[in-house]
């Protein structure tokens, strides 16, 4: 238990990501807490937790990244769990959001499984949600709780901006919806932008139709949310460098890496993938060309902010690296 401002609070973490709750813990002097999670036979779900929690404000870290349900069920009932024992206040530090992907209808007959979660969460006993790059900003509108969608932007511009300067760089959106965050990255690191146009003939297939933009004798960065089975990415690299690309890299906030995408990081064009930790990699997917960079500092801030009753505003926009 940590006292800050006459405030006790404790920090949790789940199963999820077990490393990033320690750097959070080690950031912000508020020690880790007992919490026992196990499985019965049936393959239930139990807790137990190993001290009081009445009258204190309880931070829980547990991304819900593959296996979603399994990480999922877990922050519920551990939300739950706190809820009953009197806990003052319920914060869940949940940097990657399962099933956000599924915001809205685009066939009929489908959920909305975002707007499910968000129930879910909200039902349990949850106050408030910290979450990074949400796959959508509508998903903030899914709570009737305060939800504070960090960036991880301004991790990766500060990592880039020291590697190569503006003048050599074009950041490039593997497709036209993710011109947006293309061209933030491009404002804060002062670098032109290019599009990727493209086509799905199929699921999981991708078919490059050309490139919308100049990227000769540049080194192009390709980012994107997150990055799944790495098909758009992949061919993406290819098609940069066949437009004359000098150097290709890619970043994403959340590396999810399913299936085939570690083989296909490992034959691309890439030259180096800088990613964050939201989600923990595993040994078998980790790669040469693989860099995580730490999101520990940015959560464990903003949990100080609010313990101290500060703004956040403050920690999710990238610093100006036009003049550097």
């Amino acid at each position: 238990m940590a006292t800050l401002e006459g405030q006790k609070v404790k920090l949790f973490s789940l199963s999820a990501n077990r490393k990033l709750a320690q750097e959070i813990a080690d950031f912000t002097n508020i020690p880790l807490s007992h919490c026992e999670v196990k499985r019965f036979a049936d393959g239930e779900i139990g807790l137990n937790i190993e001290e009081t929690v009445r009258g204190h404000h309880v931070f829980i870290i547990q991304p819900t990244h593959p296996p979603v349900n399994e990480h999922l069920m877990e922050l519920l009932i551990m939300i739950d769990a706190v809820k009953r024992a009197s806990s003052k206040s319920v914060n869940v530090v949940m940097p990657y959001y399962g099933y956000s992907r599924q915001d809205r209808k685009s066939a009929s007959r489908q959920p909305i499984s975002a707007k499910l979660v968000a129930n879910l969460i909200e039902k349990a006993g949850a106050t408030r949600v910290l979450s990074m790059d949400l796959h959508a900003g509508q998903i903030q509108g899914f709570f009737d709780i305060p939800i504070d969608n960090f960036r991880a932007m301004p991790i990766l511009v500060d990592y880039f901006s020291k590697c190569f300067k503006s003048e050599d760089v074009v950041i490039v959106s593997p497709d036209h919806g993710g011109a947006v965050r293309a061209r933030k990255m491009g404002n804060a690191m002062n670098a032109p932008i290019a599009i990727i146009d493209k086509s799905r003939p199929k699921d999981n297939e991708v078919e490059m139709m050309g490139i919308v933009g100049d990227v000769t004798g540049k080194v192009a960065i390709i980012i994107d949310d997150l990055i799944d089975t790495a098909g758009t990415i992949a061919s993406a690299s290819h098609a940069l460098k066949a437009a004359g690309a000098k150097e290709v890299y890619a970043a994403c906030t959340h590396p999810i890496f399913s299936g085939p995408a570690i083989q296909r990081i490992n034959d691309s064009a890439i030259k180096e993938l800088v990613c964050t930790n939201t989600i923990e990699l595993s040994e078998a997917k980790q790669s040469p060309k693989i860099r995580q960079l730490s999101i520990a500092e940015l959560f464990g801030q903003g949990i100080l902010n609010i313990i101290y009753d500060k703004p956040l505003s403050a920690l999710f926009e990238p610093k100006d690296h036009s003049k550097s």
